[in-house]
């Protein structure tokens, strides 16, 4: 019997990518229509020299910019509401969305939201909801990662927290893909050695799920297995020296092809992290490579011949599950990575309603195992003892 092999598959955008290209970030804006651009940022960056020479310099070249930045680490919808209400008062055209993952998120989500006349949550990632935008009132975007985690930068969602429910919600539409990117690993540089970490294992989350996810997508898998190579052979350099341009580079390409991978699904890890994340306001990156080995043990059954690929085009010291499994502790323990979530604060006592939550997260779907409320509470019950 013949197999059928079908898919709807799509792939990023426009990429400018190398040291030293935020120097064309006014001509981008320019080129995508902008006038009078939104520049999107979160509270610590907005600080930085890098925000302040991106203004003046776009200043400079007679487009002049606003900056907004009231954004949380996990973004809320009352900071897309502050973003939209800047937009409209500015009198604004366009969105640079500058950041990590926080900062795409919220600015992708106030580009949506300018054209919008309903509540974001009308276009949660459920169904033919995006069919509801008004794709004409969309904001241009151009976005500029300083992370190499998440990936938003190619994505076409973003994860806004709904501080009602202190539910993670995926907010979909595809004109949320930013027009252009701007990829400078210069600006990456400065993030601290244990940020480094933890977006870098995000991105490694990113590029093992959609690996491990059901389904034919074999450009998404290839990117997946080369996006873990450069995890393999680039993060722990980019830990060590910020300041390595190389490590940097790779690093941010292994962010994108998670984000870029992932459309073929993701799993349990990010099931389990986003309500702790949402729940506690938890480093979404750090959260996911606390439950990795977990979610790796619960589903070894039916990813395990997918390991035996991945130990060998990695050149990992033995073969298979055992060797993968043994990498990803490894690179845990170098990281300082806490081991259960105990450390990240979760209580025993929430644990039901947690894996309530999981369950029904949208990334539950793409697990390779079939999962529900109660595989979701046994490997938190495994997470929560350390049990490996």
């Amino acid at each position: 019997m013949t197999t059928v092999l079908s898919g709807n598959w799509n792939y990023p955008t426009s990429v400018r990518f190398g040291a030293g290209r935020i120097k064309e970030l006014a001509q981008v804006c320019k080129d995508c229509g902008m006038k009078k651009p939104l520049l999107i940022t979160d509270p610590g960056l907005a600080a930085l020299p890098m925000i302040a020479n991106a203004l003046e310099a776009n200043q400079a070249a007679g487009l002049p910019t606003g900056l907004f930045s009231d954004v949380k680490p996990n973004p809320v919808s009352k900071n897309v509401d502050d973003g939209v209400r800047a937009y409209k008062q500015g009198g604004h055209d366009g969105v640079i969305a500058w950041g990590g993952g926080s900062g795409v998120d919220a600015a992708k989500a106030v580009a949506l939201m300018v054209g919008q006349d309903g509540p974001i949550w009308d276009f949660e990632d459920v169904g033919d909801n995006w069919l509801q935008v008004n794709a004409q009132g969309v904001a241009p975007i151009v976005a500029v990662p300083t992370t190499s985690g998440t990936g938003s930068e190619v994505g076409r969602a973003s994860v806004i927290a709904n501080e009602q429910t202190h539910t993670k919600k995926v907010i979909f539409h595809p004109t949320m893909m930013p027009k252009v990117v701007i990829c400078d690993p210069e600006l990456v540089a400065g993030l601290p050695a244990h940020l480094t970490a933890y977006t870098g294992m995000d991105a490694l989350v990113h590029c093992f799920e959609a690996y491990c996810a059901p389904g034919y997508h074999p450009m998404a898998e290839g990117i997946a297995l080369e996006g873990m190579r450069l995890v393999h052979n680039w993060l722990p350099a980019a830990v060590r020296d910020g300041s390595d341009l190389e490590a940097r580079a790779h690093m941010m390409s292994a962010a994108a092809m998670g984000a870029t991978a992932f459309q073929k699904g993701l799993g349990a890890v990010h099931s389990l992290s986003h309500p702790v994340g949402a729940v506690y306001d938890t480093h979404h990156g750090l959260t996911n490579a606390v439950f990795m080995p977990y979610v790796m043990n619960f589903n070894r059954p039916a990813i395990e011949d997918r390991m035996d690929i991945l130990a060998r085009f990695l050149g990992l010291p033995g073969s298979g599950f055992s060797a993968v499994m043994d990498w990803v502790m490894e690179l845990r323990s170098t990281f300082k990575i806490a081991h259960t979530p105990v450390e990240l604060g979760v209580e025993e006592s929430r644990l039901g309603e947690l894996s309530k939550m999981a369950a029904e997260d949208p990334t539950a779907g793409g697990n390779p195992v079939p999962v529900g409320a109660a595989e979701m509470r046994v490997m938190y019950d495994a997470a929560m003892a350390g049990r490996l």
